[in-house]
């Protein structure tokens, strides 16, 4: 008696088990639950994807500026020396002064031997920093490349005819142009303009 008395007991206190939810109920949180993973998988992807285009675009600017960076130091390595090399182009203009002035004076051939190699000697030096001689005697009048000090009367365009100091170009850029003399077409005289003052 008393057992079953206990048993009753027991058993009133104890809940009632729960029921288990019902499928429709399951299958609305698994839907919900993928939604909000499929959300935050496209938002990763779309973070994945800027960063990968940001990426892209730092890799390009880094060869964009490798590239840019080793045309100026080559630029800069191709006319550095240009300061000294116009320094030194005076030198020349006097010892090639020196050369004529030496080939018009009779018996001075191992002067004129001696100042022959040291010329030779500047311009392979000048040849192997890029520097070359500017064409004038003869050539078209170019300003780019020559300077007129004088002119004199010719025929036709204007020609180079006599140059007085020599010019020089590095790396295909001017350094100094040459100093020349230039025939330029005689202008025909033309008769004197008429006096304001005359009177009727």
């Amino acid at each position: 008696m008393e057992t079953h008395e206990q048993t009753e007991a027991t058993g009133s206190d104890t809940p009632p088990a729960a029921a288990p939810p019902p499928a429709a109920e399951a299958a609305e949180g698994l839907r919900e639950a993928l939604a909000a993973k499929a959300q935050e998988l496209a938002a990763k992807t779309q973070e994945i994807d800027r960063l990968q285009d940001r990426y892209l675009r730092l890799q390009a600017e880094l060869e964009n500026f490798k590239k840019r960076t080793a045309r100026e130091k080559a630029e800069f390595l191709k006319f550095a020396h240009e300061g000294l090399v116009l320094d030194f182009l005076p030198v020349l203009d006097g010892l090639e002064r020196a050369l004529r002035s030496a080939r018009a004076t009779a018996g001075s051939d191992s002067l004129i031997e001696g100042l022959e190699m040291i010329v030779r000697l500047f311009r392979s030096v000048l040849d192997k920093a890029g520097v070359k001689a500017v064409e004038a005697l003869g050539q078209p009048f170019d300003p780019t490349v020559h300077q007129a000090v004088a002119m004199e009367d010719g025929d036709g365009d204007p020609v180079v005819v006599e140059e007085v100091q020599r010019g020089y170009c590095i790396e295909g850029r001017v350094l100094r142009p040459a100093m020349v003399k230039v025939s330029r077409a005689a202008v025909a005289a033309a008769d004197p303009p008429p006096s304001e003052d005359r009177r009727a």
